[in-house]
């Protein structure tokens, strides 16, 4: 294991639906796929969202960028890598990488910034322990 973090990629086929007229995918979709992507990266080192849940934790976005450098379209198979490169303290940030059908050529990138919190409160609060040491093993 490298101590350069923890990437997954998951794979998505645009659906017609998340398309504009000239079968494009619609901007705002883009934060659905760093979403589906994000959730995955967490299942692998066994962390998932509803379990967090649960436990009264909440991991919010802060923050969400996104990069357009050329456009995905109707049935593209998109290959989306979400890319946890620092262990959290208070916030953690995600980067993604969005490319199409096994091409190197990168159509989007983008980053979202979270912080957990108390779901009772909402106020911000270091991440659980346990989720640190499942983290922490990459890094």
């Amino acid at each position: 294991m490298s101590n350069e973090g923890i990437s997954f990629t998951t794979d998505i086929r645009v659906r017609y639906a998340e398309t504009d007229g000239m079968r494009v995918v619609y901007h705002g979709n883009y934060l659905t796929y760093f979403e589906e992507a994000r959730t995955n990266l967490f299942r692998t080192i066994g962390i998932v969202y509803s379990e967090i849940e649960k436990t009264g934790v909440y991991l919010v976005v802060l923050e969400a960028h996104v990069k357009y450098h050329r456009s995905a379209l109707y049935d593209d198979i998109l290959h989306v890598k979400a890319t946890l490169t620092e262990l959290p303290a208070m916030k953690l940030t995600i980067n993604y990488e969005i490319t199409r059908n096994n091409e190197s050529e990168i159509l989007v990138t983008g980053q979202t910034l979270h912080a957990f919190t108390n779901a009772s409160s909402g106020k911000p609060i270091r991440p659980p322990k346990n989720y640190i040491e499942l983290m922490e093993k990459y890094f």
